[in-house]
């Protein structure tokens, strides 16, 4: 059962899996221990880099926003519902990550030339500073993270990862034998 254990620790999951096959020894939990130890490992490292952030007095959404305009290119300006279709959210949602930006003076709103209808969100000269000084550091601090595994064990997981999430995103239909 501890064959593939990697360097031979045990881990929470470890111990979960071995109560529910003591229970339940009729069902395949081996997937269970992949999701599980993915969601724990998110979980972690997702306060690790949080902490990046609020370094820098950002939440993790602000960043999603001010790196969204900042890979955009110069001017580093988009319409909201770029911005919402770029971080996969609702435009409600959007508005009150662009007040708390706008309140810091990281971003301006003004009004589209082509449609007064609609309004641009930019960076300000400010929200670049703290973009680029913030990703820079988040760089680096992610690089630290995954630097113990090896860079064939980072390219698999990598592979391994994009394939699930190809998979959770398609049909539930297509998934079953």
């Amino acid at each position: 059962m501890d064959e593939d254990l990697g360097e031979g620790h045990r881990d929470a999951v470890d111990a979960i899996l071995d109560q529910w096959r003591r229970e339940r020894p009729d069902l395949d939990l081996s997937a269970i221990g992949v999701l599980g130890r993915l969601a724990q490992a998110s979980l972690l490292l997702g306060r690790d880099v949080e902490q990046v952030f609020a370094r820098r007095g950002l939440r993790g959404g602000e960043f999603d926003v001010l790196a969204a305009l900042r890979r955009s290119g110069s001017p580093y300006t988009l319409i909201p519902s770029e911005l919402s279709e770029a971080l996969m959210m609702s435009r409600a949602g959007m508005t009150n990550r662009l007040d708390r930006l706008e309140a810091a003076g990281l971003v301006v709103r003004s009004l589209d030339p082509a449609d007064r209808r609609s309004f641009r969100v930019a960076l300000t000269d400010k929200g670049r500073e703290v973009i680029d000084a913030t990703l820079t550091e988040h760089a680096a601090r992610v690089a630290r993270l995954v630097s113990c595994l090896t860079p064939e064990q980072s390219k698999s997981l990598e592979r391994a990862l994009r394939t699930l999430l190809r998979s959770a995103a398609g049909s539930p239909d297509e998934h079953r034998g």
